[in-house]
């Protein structure tokens, strides 16, 4: 058996094989011991019937299909095993079969393979990392939402008011007739939250527990379920109670309460502490995410439709998964939402492109930088993912799969790559920001120009509680 090999356009490779007598009649026979038990003819048990008996009756060619499922992965496979520079990300198509009057075969494959990339500039990119300040606003807001979590919910006799909770019944209709999903018994809606259609709860501030209302409201044109789509509704409610937060004192009780921290002012500068972390963070995964782009940006790579549908058919995956956890089948979602499976993918394609074409581009930096890592550095990512989980290593290593190590690994060439990134891009970075501060200056009043800076004012460190206090 023989094949030839040629390059086409869109990242295809087009394999030509021919298929020796010899070779292709082992196939056949190969097929008819996998098939003969089918075959019942009078005068012969089943699964004993003689080959030539069979092709006398039914031709030849019998065989022939199942021989073709036979040979074509052979050779696919070995041709591959020698073709190293073919890397295949789609399963091949078959274009043509013919069969020849020598006994042989000869068919064609035609093969999508992962594209060329040709990189742009990937140092030297003028990109900064901007680090969000932290407001004495945000950490208000930080230490009232601590607040709210440790709120006591109580009943109210007066009306209610935005910010209220209602318990009620309610019953919605549309010309008079009850709908699926309009009723509900003892719901718990707080006021001005937006969770239920724009209007409803509005018409419920100012009610008293034991009163009842008719709440009238109009179905949004976009809502989920097409038969009530711009509907007007009545919902028949009865308030059994009207209910209200009532927030801790903010003081130092309550810190001691919630907190390692004895006082105010320690805790809210803890408080201040963890969103400065969290936006430094965050500037970190946005500067990376603008890094990545701009080198995806600045490469030049056509990406096969085939490797598009792959991803978007593994996000779909990824989605039914997710959706299994929160006991939800993928088929009742769909009905849900009214779309198909189809339509679905469809949706997850655009995203599908861009995340081939990173993979594609971050692959050749990786190539081009030849970047390795060392078995130690794949032993230490193990060992912190074992002491995440709270096992040893070795306990950990035996839990994981071939798929595991190679995701692992992945892990640590990506870190590799994001490490060289952020240090071939860094010192421009920090040349943008000096460029930019210098032109600001130049740009401002003369008597700001010689104003020396501002000597900045030395920064308090909340003390934390002595081990002695944090027992009690």
């Amino acid at each position: 058996m023989s094949y030839t090999v040629e390059k086409l356009e869109k990242s295809q490779v087009k394999f030509v094989f021919d298929v020796d007598a010899e070779t292709f009649g082992k196939a056949v026979d190969e097929a008819y011991a996998k098939t003969k038990h089918k075959y019942a003819i009078a005068g012969f048990r089943k699964g004993h019937v003689p080959k030539k008996v069979i092709e006398g009756i039914y031709g030849k060619e019998v065989f022939f299909e199942d021989a073709m499922d036979i040979v074509i992965p052979e050779a696919y496979s070995e041709a591959l095993g020698k073709e190293k520079d073919v890397d295949v990300v789609a399963q091949p198509e078959l274009t043509s079969f013919d069969f020849k009057e020598d006994g042989g075969a000869t068919f064609t494959l035609i093969v999508t393979v992962k594209p060329d990339v040709k990189l742009g500039k990937y140092k030297g990119l003028s990109i900064e990392k901007k680090v969000e300040k932290v407001t004495a606003k945000q950490v208000d807001a930080a230490v009232e939402e601590a607040r709210e979590k440790q709120a006591r919910i109580v009943e109210k006799d007066d009306a209610s008011q935005n910010g209220d909770i209602v318990n009620i019944d309610f019953a919605g209709s549309v010309d008079g007739v009850k709908f699926d999903g309009g009723s509900a018994e003892s719901y718990d809606l707080e006021l001005g939250s937006g969770s239920f259609i724009p209007g409803f709860e509005e018409q419920l501030v100012g009610v008293k527990a034991g009163e009842k209302k008719d709440v009238k409201v109009t179905f949004p044109e976009d809502y989920h379920a097409d038969e009530l789509k711009g509907k007007e509704a009545v919902f028949e409610c009865t308030v059994n109670a009207v209910k209200k937060k009532e927030l801790p004192a903010l003081d130092d009780e309550f810190v001691k309460e919630i907190s390692e921290f004895d006082t105010l002012a320690e805790y809210k500068a803890d408080v201040k502490n963890k969103l400065m972390k969290d936006a430094e963070d965050r500037a970190d995964r946005e500067f990376e995410d603008a890094l990545v782009q701009a080198v995806v940006d600045n490469a030049e790579v056509e990406v096969p439709e085939a490797m598009i549908m792959q991803e978007a058919e593994d996000m779909v995956n990824e989605f039914e998964y997710r959706l299994s956890y929160q006991g939800i089948k993928l088929d009742d979602y769909l009905k849900y939402v009214n779309i198909t499976k189809e339509q679905l993918l469809d949706e997850y394609k655009e995203q599908a492109a861009k995340s081939v074409k990173v993979r594609l581009v971050m692959e050749a930096v990786v190539k081009a930088e030849e970047l390795k890592f060392e078995d130690k550095e794949l032993d230490e990512k193990i060992a912190d993912m074992a002491a995440r989980s709270g096992q040893d290593v070795e306990t950990f290593k035996k839990g994981l799969g071939k798929e595991h190590f190679e995701y692992l690994a992945n892990q640590v060439l990506s870190d590799k790559l994001m490490s060289l990134l952020k240090a071939e891009n860094a010192g421009t970075a920090k040349k943008a920001s000096a460029k930019k501060a210098a032109s600001d200056a130049s740009e401002a009043p003369a008597d700001e120009k010689a104003a020396p800076a501002k000597k900045p004012a030395a920064k308090k460190t909340a003390a934390k509680k002595t081990d002695e206090s944090s027992e009690n």
